[in-house]
């Protein structure tokens, strides 16, 4: 079902991430890869619920739907960027603006932000040790696969039949157990390396 959904729908998705990207800021082969990955993670996140909400009012209305998403995908993406760029001063107005008029709810929602913020940073800190012990010439289609199965659900099949992946099923399966290999290392070692420094005498009396 899903390979059927990518084969129909894929050249859509491709033309638009083009035309978008290409009127919000410099857009490179690899960046239009990524863009595509990003908006099918769209699709696919909180078990599809894009799709499963989406109705359709007429034939044909589909293809208006993914244009929409795939467009804001897009310039999420670069609103984000130069946001960055600037030193976040649109993010600091926009926390500014929630700040004055949505202080009711603040201690219903603390739980909730929380527990977003550590995951945020866990999936930060997996993300970093990917890109620290994979190979450059690796990196972009490995960490799509570890995403697309980790965040996304999707299956090793389902994954091997996105563009771009070109990879057989097993492949992606052997990639999958060898990626989860890394990560749980690193995390094993930097939890080992913590418990060296927290145990060391002269880092106690520095500390102290």
């Amino acid at each position: 079902m899903w390979a059927e959904f990518v084969r129909r729908f894929h050249p859509v998705i491709a033309t638009v991430v083009f035309r978008t990207a290409r009127h919000c800021g410099e857009l490179t082969p690899a960046l239009h890869d990524d863009l595509i990955q990003e908006t099918y993670l769209k699709l696919c996140s909180d078990e599809c619920r894009l799709l499963r909400n989406f109705r359709s009012r007429h034939p044909g209305a589909i293809f208006g739907f993914l244009k929409v998403v795939t467009a804001n995908v897009v310039i999420d993406h670069f609103k984000a960027s130069h946001a960055a760029k600037r030193g976040g001063r649109d993010i600091l107005a926009s926390l500014e603006e929630e700040k004055e008029g949505s202080q009711v709810h603040v201690k219903e929602s603390l739980g909730r932000s929380s527990s977003k913020i550590e995951h945020g940073i866990l999936v930060e800190e997996i993300d970093r040790c990917l890109r620290r012990t994979i190979s450059p010439a690796e990196l972009s289609r490995c960490r799509r696969i570890f995403w697309l199965y980790y965040r996304c659900g999707l299956s090793a099949r389902a994954i091997a039949s996105l563009p771009h992946i070109n990879l057989t099923t097993k492949g992606v399966e052997s990639t999958i157990f060898r990626l989860s290999g890394l990560v749980r290392a690193a995390f094993e070692k930097a939890k080992c390396n913590n418990a060296s420094i927290g145990n060391n005498p002269k880092l106690e009396q520095k500390r102290a």
